[in-house]
């Protein structure tokens, strides 16, 4: 059985749109400092490397499936370019309503992708940047880390906290011995 860290995207790996709006244009996503050298150290450390994403915006009719996965092979392209590798990306299209068993808070894409990639998820974490990745997480029996500028003032369920994904990186790293 393999270990995975499994990576939220919009806010972990790329730049956030604002608040109401989705990246839904190759030209409008931006990586966030750090994150090429972020995933080779895990790759270089023998991890899986897996983005579970919720893309909502094609339930909305933003994009379509294929517009997604071009935005999505681009991505991969890019970090490949940086000597970066993604194993998987597992998205959820799907709108909050009514709800399915692949859009975070639950587990369903972490689950899918453990039995697909033969991943033990207690050797696994997590990282995000809402408490819906880190529920999804823990319901799968990861550790979790959450990216956040500064402490939280609400309650989280996350094990630990990171300013960027390269400083996650480096802190599962030293966890994991």
């Amino acid at each position: 059985m393999k270990r995975a860290v499994f990576l939220d995207r919009d806010g972990v790996i790329n730049r956030k749109a604002a608040e109401g709006t989705y990246v839904t244009r190759w030209e409008d996503f931006q990586f966030l400092p750090g994150v090429s050298q972020a995933i080779l150290l895990l790759n270089r450390a023998g991890w899986s490397v897996i983005v579970i994403s919720n893309q909502r915006c094609v339930a909305k009719g933003l994009l379509t499936v294929a517009e997604l996965e071009s935005i999505h092979r681009k991505m991969r392209e890019a970090l490949a370019g940086e000597g970066a590798r993604l194993d998987a990306i597992y998205y959820c299209p799907h709108e909050k309503e009514p709800p399915c068993g692949c859009r975070k808070p639950l587990p369903g894409m972490l689950l899918a992708a453990a039995e697909e990639h033969q991943i033990d998820l207690q050797s696994s974490w997590m990282v995000g940047d809402a408490e819906s990745d880190m529920e999804a997480g823990k319901s799968a029996g990861c550790r979790t880390l959450r990216i956040i500028e500064t402490p939280p003032t609400e309650e989280t369920s996350a094990d630990g906290f990171a300013q960027t994904l390269f400083d996650a990186s480096r802190k599962i790293l030293s966890l994991a011995g």
